[in-house]
């Protein structure tokens, strides 16, 4: 099934060796699944397509990336797994990679990385050796192999190391969209990656802690785990914008797995169209989970009890269901506390049932069909509709936003009167087609849909930079996921709206997880020590009591505080930033792009907007501190600290941007200013 030990001679050829083999090997399989002919294996033209995109999702899945390792490290184990140790069980070796790759014969010439037998590549340690003689890591240029590494974990005489090859990995440049960590993920990330499908856990991880990473593998270790289920029930990762998703879209197909989606949680309440924007006072409160108590008072407040009995007629018959039973019926499904929909449709059937109970008494024998005709009779439709009328999501939010006195009457001991008066329309529109709805709005609407009608539930969702979200979007969030489980992944540090999330158990329980785990990350393996100590300044004021990230990077990385008078300097910092190898990230001050555009263009320099990393090459990118949150570059300029802070409503969201902006570099940072900087990282 795998490699014997043994044979060490000449090892950096016998690997390269192996590494030709397993390549040709992935080709024969690609090569076997684009010769199948599915002719005679189809019944109609359905099952056809169907197995056709199947065989065209499976031919991508086995692309051999060039420019990435098909493996990246090796285990040697002292006894076979599963032998227990018993005497005589000779030892294996096996090469773990990104995906399966098997010979001819069938047997494994690479593990996926996630399979249990890789599982000691990154949890094995000195302390714990699980069975392994061998840890090795190997090193590749372009998508030559290089170098290798070697960890006897089972040697006491050999001291425990830091690993130089997973360093030059952690720390390599980049260019282009975020790539995957596979190749070195921690033992207490890898925990979090293999936990269980049936949990949810929410990932409380400083800037450089590899959150965002984790989550991505979570996901492609549950679908590797948990293939045939998550396959009928589906996934998605949710992002903060367009251009996040642009940034880390390659992660997964990379990893092999091509049918999540991804989307924004705008994307996902998108029922109107956003064309407004609130006050924060407005969206605070729009986002406050009290609002969902108000959209049900609103919902609910459209049912009615009858006045009058519902009298069917059948060829020379009349059944009479007095107003009391009607009454019962309907207080009996308020009861219930069902989807508003799903009672409405109830109730004609339970009308129905009750006249054929009285046909029965007199002497027929009704069956289904009669039930269902009468439930259609014009009488029974007629006592619904007065009764349990139906409600159209979009314009019962309307209303609550334009009629002061409804939103008054389903408010009343929920909302204070100030509180109503800052949500309420200045200007009520006329339809749902005219009104400029926020993107608040569309959460209500999205509350209200939910409440009408029950929100199809994904297997596993995603939910990254959550510390943003308000209560209301935690619940559509929620409402994706709530016979699935979720990753949460965020910073309370950077949280930088009005509504930021004050606690991880409090925004579990808007979620609908209130038993979800907190795991915390502090390890920072992407920020240089310098970077990160002087970040650091600003948590006390930001995030009081949350622990600072300790980053195990080896290289201190480059820092500089530099004085500048006008943008032209801010463009030569970048030119000398571009000097190095990797990408440069320019942050600045949303109102401060333009002015910083005109000076690159100026000076020659070409640069992108942040999401055009996968579409262009260019290796500066322009990006306003709006949209940092997330990204990373090998070599940031920070323009002008305290125009960040001012950029946002109040300072503590202000030192919340900074910090976000402060933390995007890899390996050197450079600050320019011309004014004071902000006192806190004085």
């Amino acid at each position: 099934m795998s490699r014997p030990v043994g044979d060490s001679l000449d090892p950096l050829e016998r690997e390269r060796s192996h590494l030709a083999s397993s390549r040709a090997a992935l080709r024969a399989m690609r090569e076997d699944v684009e010769s199948l002919d599915i002719r005679d294996v189809t019944a109609n033209w359905v099952n056809a397509e169907v197995l056709t995109r199947q065989i065209d999702e499976r031919i991508k899945a086995l692309a051999d990336l060039s420019d990435t390792p098909l493996f990246f490290g090796r285990l040697d184990y002292l006894h076979a797994p599963g032998a227990d140790g018993a005497e005589g069980a000779e030892g294996e070796r096996f090469y773990i990679g990104r995906r399966h790759v098997h010979d001819a014969e069938g047997d494994p010439m690479v593990i996926d990385w996630r399979a249990p037998v890789s599982q000691p590549f990154y949890r094995a340690s000195k302390k714990d050796p699980m069975d392994i003689a061998l840890r090795r890591r190997f090193g590749y240029t372009g998508g030559d192999l290089t170098a290798y590494e070697d960890e006897h974990l089972s040697d006491p005489a050999e001291a425990a190391r830091t690993s130089r090859l997973l360093q030059q990995e952690i720390e390599r440049p980049r260019v282009g969209p975020m790539r995957d960590i596979v190749a070195t993920i921690q033992p207490e990330q890898d925990e979090i990656v293999r936990s269980g499908l049936g949990g949810t856990v929410c990932v409380q991880g400083g800037p450089g802690t590899g959150k965002t990473a984790v989550g991505l593998h979570r996901v492609a270790y549950l679908l590797y785990a948990h293939r045939e289920r998550l396959a009928r029930t589906g996934t998605l990762v949710i992002g903060p914008n367009r251009s996040f998703l642009h940034y880390i879209e390659q992660v997964l197909p990379a990893l092999g797995e091509l049918t999540v989606r991804q989307a924004t949680v705008d994307d996902l309440v998108a029922h109107v169209e956003v064309r407004g924007t609130d006050e924060a006072a407005a969206a605070v409160i729009k986002g406050d989970a009290r609002m969902a108590e108000v959209l049900r008072r609103a919902l609910y407040s459209h049912v009615s009890m009858p006045a009058e009995a519902v009298v069917v007629v059948r060829g020379s018959r009349r059944w009479r269901v007095p107003a009391y039973e009607v009454e019962e019926i309907v207080r009996e499904l308020l009861d219930r506390g069902i989807r508003y929909g799903a009672a409405r449709e109830a109730l004609p059937q339970r009308i129905a049932h009750a006249v054929l109970v009285q046909m029965e008494r007199s002497g027929e024998a009704p069956d289904d069909r009669v039930q269902d005709a009468v439930a259609r009779n014009a009488a029974v439709k007629a006592a619904v509709k007065a009764v349990w009328p139906p409600v159209d999501p979009a314009k019962l939010v309307l209303r609550l936003l334009s009629d002061a006195e409804f939103l008054a009457e389903h408010a009343d001991g929920v909302l204070d009167e100030d509180e109503r008066r800052t949500i309420l329309w200045a200007k009520p529109a006329r339809s749902v087609r005219s009104a400029k709805w926020s993107a608040a709005d569309a959460v209500l609407i999205d509350e209200a849909s939910d409440l009408v009608t029950r929100t199809p539930s994904l297997g596993h969702v995603v939910l990254d930079e959550a510390q943003d979200l308000s209560p209301m979007q935690y619940r559509a969030v929620g409402r994706r996921c709530t016979t699935g489980s979720a990753t949460v992944l965020g910073d309370l540090a950077q949280g930088t709206t009005p509504w930021a999330t004050r606690s991880w158990e409090e925004a579990l329980t808007h979620l609908g997880k209130r038993d979800g785990v907190i795991e915390e990350l502090t390890a920072g393996f992407r920020v240089p020590t310098d970077v990160i100590t002087y970040a650091s300044r600003l948590l006390p004021s930001i995030a009081p009591g949350l622990t600072p990230v300790a980053s195990i990077r080896d290289n201190p990385g480059f820092f500089e505080i530099r004085t500048v008078a006008e943008a032209a300097e801010v463009a030569a910092a970048c030119a000398e930033s571009l000097r190095h190898e990797g990408s440069v990230g320019l942050i600045a001050a949303d109102a401060r792009v333009p002015v910083l555009a005109e000076a690159l263009k100026a000076a020659g320099l070409e640069y992108l907007a942040p999401g055009e990393e996968t579409t262009r090459q260019s290796r500066l990118t322009l990006v306003p501190a709006s949209l940092a949150k997330g990204l990373e570059y090998d070599y940031v300029v920070l323009d002008e600290p305290a125009a960040v802070v001012d950029g946002e409503p109040d300072e503590r969201a202000g030192l919340r941007r900074l910090y976000v902006a402060l933390t995007r570099a890899v390996s050197g940072l450079t600050v320019t200013h011309t004014g004071a900087l902000p006192a806190q990282l004085l």
